[in-house]
């Protein structure tokens, strides 16, 4: 019997965080587990905060995610990563982007834009995975790509063969941006 494992995809609308929930989760339903996928919560337009829940174990009965459950938190933004962190669990692990995206009382001026969030973050006790995904989208061939590498980075933590997320990959991604994204989960698995 295994325990339900809960994974937090955050980010800004318009990232792809739908795109990796799907891979994520056919990634798991393919090795056997019961799953379940959230919808995508929040102003999923472009801008807009954004989180979708990936439950999975023997029997799953609810998609949500409370505070201090979430074993990963994949954060597409650094501020999503830090505004998430308290649903991370004590022992749990933040696969972050470093890149920043002002939000709207950025934009207006009303705030400024926090500094040193990761070492922040860290300071909590939190486990701190930053890496620059979005160079890495663009080595890979597209900027849209920073899913498929923070999936690459996440596969890390996952105990599941490179096959099984190619598998997946090719499951879910359109035919004609595969061999982009393969690239892209290559790079961010190899950084």
């Amino acid at each position: 019997m295994s325990e339900t494992k809960n994974v937090m995809i955050v980010g800004v609308g318009g990232q792809g965080s739908l795109l990796a929930s799907k891979l994520l989760g056919r990634l798991l339903l393919d090795a056997g587990y019961d799953v379940k996928v959230s919808e995508v919560h929040g102003m999923s337009q472009r801008g807009g905060s954004v989180v979708t829940y990936v439950r999975y174990g023997d029997k799953v009965y609810s998609p949500l995610v409370d505070e201090g459950e979430a074993d990963y938190i994949i954060s597409f933004e650094l501020l999503e990563a830090a505004r998430w962190l308290p649903y991370l669990k004590k022992d749990g692990q933040i696969v972050t982007n470093i890149q920043q995206i002002d939000p709207m009382p950025v934009i207006t001026g009303a705030m400024e834009y926090p500094t040193d969030l990761v070492e922040k973050m860290k300071q909590t006790g939190a486990k701190v995975d930053a890496i620059d995904c979005l160079s890495l989208a663009q080595q890979a061939g597209s900027a849209k790509a920073v899913n498929i590498v923070l999936m690459g980075r996440l596969s890390h933590y996952f105990d599941m063969p490179d096959e099984a997320w190619q598998k997946a990959m090719e499951a879910v991604v359109p035919a004609k941006f595969l061999e982009m994204n393969k690239k892209a989960f290559e790079l961010g698995k190899n950084v």
